[in-house]
């Protein structure tokens, strides 16, 4: 018995800033190695994390980021509260994805296998393989599948399927663009009939001068 040949995805096509994905790399490993030689924080090699995202430095050895996840853009991960006096650890399990703009407050514990919402506000810790948003933040589903990264199971046949249409078609349908307006073909508002409304043809004539009386 033979095993099925494993299927093959596409991928999207690389726009935008995607197209500088090795220098990002580059900066994002710079930054990394900096977090964690200069302030001590431990950060895993593979973690991959938004040039934006924000660690707390004022407890810097109380960040914790597992393997092969993921901090999005503006991301803030906090281990100190002022205000009660607390300086605490908080960790990140593996296969993270920590959406842009949320906020993991001090001591928060997030399970691996975790997505993130953008913009939740994580007040408690979260068990492994769950999805939460909201704030405070809740958990939305449980006993997810997520690979590295916090990527879901079907997202490259979910990429694939779009990179096949050329990225223009959406889940809702086929991404319509605005028609374009029609040029004007003549009359009182148009070009072609000589002048605009508001606007003068030219400088009026001049009026024939009246005859001298002798």
């Amino acid at each position: 018995m033979t095993d099925s040949p494993a299927p093959v995805y596409r991928k999207a096509r690389r726009r935008g800033l995607n197209r500088l994905s090795g220098l990002r790399n580059v900066l994002v490993g710079l930054r990394r190695l900096w977090l964690v030689r200069v302030w001590g924080m431990d950060i895993h090699p593979t973690v991959q994390m938004s040039m934006s995202a924000q660690f707390d430095r004022t407890f810097p050895l109380g960040v914790h980021v597992g393997a092969q996840s993921w901090i999005a853009f503006e991301a803030r991960i906090l281990t100190h509260d002022r205000t009660r006096g607390l300086y605490l650890h908080t960790r990140i399990g593996a296969n993270c994805f920590v959406g842009g703009r949320s906020l993991i407050l001090p001591g928060v514990e997030i399970g691996d296998n975790c997505v993130i919402g953008a913009g939740s506000v994580v007040t408690k810790s979260v068990p492994p393989r769950s999805l939460v948003a909201g704030n405070p933040a809740r958990v939305i589903r449980e006993g997810i599948e997520v690979g590295p990264y916090g990527r879901f199971l079907t997202a490259d046949a979910a990429e694939s399927a779009l990179a096949e249409a050329g990225l223009a078609c959406a889940s809702s349908g086929r991404v319509r663009r605005p028609a374009a307006r029609p040029l004007p073909t003549g009359g009182r508002g148009s070009r072609a009939g000589g002048w605009r409304r508001g606007r003068r043809r030219g400088p009026p004539a001049p009026r024939p001068s009246s005859p001298s009386s002798g």
